[in-house]
């Protein structure tokens, strides 16, 4: 440090708490403050070199230069808050790295660094080596508190790496052009209540076309973040509204397991409003997914509840799972979708190579759900691509992956084009159903092995068209 910085760091030291403190360029802290209004350009920021220190920004400004650097910034602290500041024009608003026990609160952090919009398909899986810009950036912290802060208007709102305990409460991170909170192998954290609408962009793909999301979302969650619950946060209109993927690039497996999403909305996306794959043991529950293009996409997961939820008016299914293993669905409201729930299975050799159990979709238990006015209830086919065209190339009968041994009980299909399709599956078991009001077809098979149809009300003539 240069002699100019000593003595700043020696008057923050020697400043009473109750004074207001005007803060200078590249200022160290080592005792709390409490700022005076106002705006202050400082292309260097302040850092924290002390535990137990408060910094009370009292509704001061600090602002940055060209969007680099880093307003505030800690590192090796524990039992630090920094609350009622005002932050702008960094690469990072906020960055702490190895903490514990901190709490940001009522902090508004907007104009962070941003890859220009509606120019590239955002790269999931940046490291904490090299990340995007944001208004809050966490690597290694545990046990600490994130709430009622205003992270808007920029690329990302709170990106975390390898953190744990986290409570991220009430914060708003709406019209982020990349994710409005970001969990890279985070576990064991609490996000109750926050909003993440609008976080969207676009890759344009030629003079007329374009990938509109193009991996933005509300909630981005990867590389083994596990153990997490997400209660009542709102991520709609996103590019996805919660993204979970457990699958690397590189085709490792990096499952995102057990966690529980409960009273959420991520209605309105172009694309999907949950997103769960390659991973298994979360539960949706009670959660809104409609107008989408999926509701639920849950590719190669397993042991995945999803039960409760509001499923309304999603264009292609409200859920879409290739190759899922041992699912459950249960007491779900599926209405109007163009396939209420869409299983498949369609032959792809890394996949395979790295999920060798999930070869087939198997062991699916679908119960007390509503499936009305859909153009099909549900659809479940062999050697498909997205469940709704013949793969290409098609395989053979003798290497066809045929989905085996799905439970159809205590459901209500009234008023859909088509209740139950059926196309090259084994073992199949409707039990219990009801049925009345399908235009074409009650249920309908192709090459089907084994179906077992027990008491079900008002199949009438319609049972196989």
């Amino acid at each position: 440090m240069t002699a100019a910085s000593d003595c700043v760091t020696l008057r923050a030291m020697s400043t009473p708490a109750t004074e207001l403190l005007h803060p200078v360029n590249g200022m160290v802290l080592r005792e709390s403050v409490r700022f005076a209004p106002g705006a202050y350009v400082l292309p260097d920021g302040i850092s924290v070199a002390a535990d137990a220190v408060t910094i009370d920004g009292n509704g001061a400004l600090l602002v940055g230069r060209d969007s680099a650097g880093v307003g505030v910034q800690l590192e090796g602290r524990r039992g630090v808050e920094i609350k009622h500041l005002r932050v702008r024009d960094y690469r990072h608003g906020i960055r702490a790295a190895r903490c514990e026990s901190l709490t940001l609160r009522h902090l508004e952090v907007r104009s962070t660094a941003e890859v220009p919009a509606n120019t590239v398909f955002l790269d999931i899986w940046k490291t904490a080596a090299d990340p995007y810009g944001a208004a809050i950036l966490l690597h290694d912290v545990a046990d600490s508190t994130i709430e009622d802060n205003d992270l808007q208007h920029q690329m990302n709102g709170l990106l975390t790496y390898d953190c744990r305990r986290l409570a991220v409460r009430r914060n708003l991170a709406n019209y982020c052009s990349g994710f409005g909170f970001h969990f890279y192998a985070a576990s064991h954290c609490t996000l109750e209540d926050n909003f993440a609408d609008y976080c969207c962009r676009c890759e344009p793909r030629g003079p007329r076309a374009g990938h509109v999301g193009a991996d933005a979302a509300g909630f981005l969650i990867v590389h083994g973040s596990c153990h997490n619950v997400l209660r009542r946060n709102f991520a709609r209109l996103g590019g996805d509204g919660f993204f979970l993927a457990g699958l690397s690039p590189a085709f490792e497996h990096a499952g995102c397991d057990f966690n529980l999403f409960e009273e959420n909305d991520g209605s309105l996306s172009p694309n999907i409003a949950f997103e769960a794959t390659f991973s298994q043991g979360n539960v949706f529950r009670n959660n809104r997914a409609d107008y989408c293009n999926f509701g639920f996409w849950l590719g190669y997961s397993r042991d995945t509840h999803v039960e409760d939820n509001r499923v309304l008016m999603n264009r292609q299914a409200g859920i879409a799972c290739e190759h899922g293993r041992g699912m459950v669905v249960r007491r779900n409201q599926f209405h109007g979708n163009g396939h209420g729930i869409l299983l498949w299975t369609h032959r792809h050799e890394q996949f395979q190579a790295a999920f060798p159990d999930q070869a087939v979709s198997r062991d699916w238990l679908i119960e007390h759900n509503t499936f009305v006015r859909n153009t099909v209830g549900l659809r479940i086919a062999a050697d498909e691509e997205h469940g709704l065209r013949k793969a290409d190339p098609p395989s053979s009968p003798e290497r066809r992956l045929r989905p085996v041994d799905h439970v159809l009980q205590h459901n209500q299909f009234q008023d859909n084009r088509i209740a139950i399709e059926l196309s090259n599956c084994d073992r199949t078991r409707i039990v219990d159903n009801t049925f009345s009001g399908n235009v074409e077809a009650n249920i309908r098979e192709s090459d089907c092995r084994d179906t077992i149809s027990k008491p079900n009300l008002g199949l009438g003539g319609a049972y196989v068209c």
